[in-house]
């Protein structure tokens, strides 16, 4: 199983779009294009942009649109990226200093809101209302995701329904609005839209459920950031929930007062409970879940070898914990 067979299933589309979002990133303005161009290419999988050309050619699609809504993906992809670690004071994403980290706060916003703008204004001439409803929404949603997920931070009592609706803001959003903007550009049917649709937030659940578990089960040469790193922000993902509402009441007050204080001081004495509760196995069935209901949409779709690389797709995205 490997990640190199989705991508020869659309190389020539994606070496394609590549090159557009090089090309439109130039800027008349040096420090916005170093900036966008480095955090463009810091070695992202670009798994959104490849959801929309997977998605468009598994519903028919034989144009040539389909790579600007790809692109228009990845700026909007990009933008929050750059937001995210200023809010999150981050130094390090994907094994490299971040923007932020290198230029500061100011440049880093100001370039992902050239980003935004770039990316609205590549939309506007797909000359698609329904798309660009579908991704005007879902840049709305992704903030209000962000916007929770702060509002949250160091607080110990987020349930697990509230947890699930600031993953699904926050990232499976644009996961959904990536399959279902494709779908739509092709001119799928309303079932085979429905299906891709679900598809993309199914996926991007599964991706952020496993992306929780790795943070105290990773390592910063494997997920360019550190064991704990969450905690250390204070942020409270469904391991530690889990892990609170199934240990003893010494444990839960070690738990939640590491969310409060942050840090990683706590650290070691939290991944222990955090084994002991098997919070990351039930963190990972939540995945497992996530994934086969992202898969069992996909039974509209005519077969092909794109529809085989979603399928693909989805179990990579689970089997990244091992």
């Amino acid at each position: 199983m490997t990640a190199q067979r989705i991508y020869d299933t659309v190389a020539d589309d994606f070496s394609r779009v590549n090159e557009l979002i090089i090309q439109r990133l130039s800027s008349d303005v040096p420090m916005v294009e170093k900036i966008a161009q480095y955090i463009i290419e810091s070695g992202g999988k670009r798994l959104r942009p490849l959801l929309v050309l997977l998605a468009s050619r598994a519903t028919g699609y034989n144009e040539d649109n389909h790579l600007k809504l790809a692109a228009v993906i990845e700026f909007l992809h990009t933008a929050t990226l750059l937001h995210d670690d200023v809010v999150d004071t981050s130094d390090m994403r994907r094994g490299r200093s971040t923007a932020n980290a290198k230029w500061g706060n100011a440049p880093s916003v100001l370039v992902g809101d050239f980003l935004y703008a770039r990316a609205f204004e590549m939309m506007v001439e797909l000359e698609s209302l329904p798309i660009m409803k579908v991704l005007s929404h879902a840049t709305a949603v992704i903030a209000e995701g962000e916007v929770m997920q702060l509002m949250n931070v160091k607080n110990p009592d987020l349930t697990e329904n509230q947890y699930m609706q600031v993953i699904h803001n926050k990232t499976a959003m644009l996961f959904e609005a990536s399959s279902h903007s494709g779908a739509l550009l092709a001119g799928a049917n309303h079932a085979q839209e429905e299906a891709l649709k679900n598809y993309g937030k199914h996926l991007g659940l599964a991706f952020q459920l496993v992306d929780d578990v790795l943070d105290y089960r990773g390592d910063a040469e494997t997920m360019g950031k550190n064991v704990g790193d969450d905690l250390a922000e204070g942020k409270t993902t469904l391991p530690l929930i889990y892990a609170i509402a199934n240990s003893n009441d010494d444990e839960k007050k070690l738990i939640r007062r590491a969310i409060r204080k942050g840090g990683l001081d706590d650290l070691q004495p939290v991944l222990a409970i955090i084994n002991t509760t098997g919070a990351l196995n039930y963190a990972m069935d939540k995945a497992k879940n996530q994934a086969q209901q992202a898969k069992d949409c996909l039974q509209s779709l005519p077969a092909s070898e794109h529809l085989d690389a979603l399928h693909l797709l989805t179990d990579i995205a689970v089997a990244r914990i091992s």
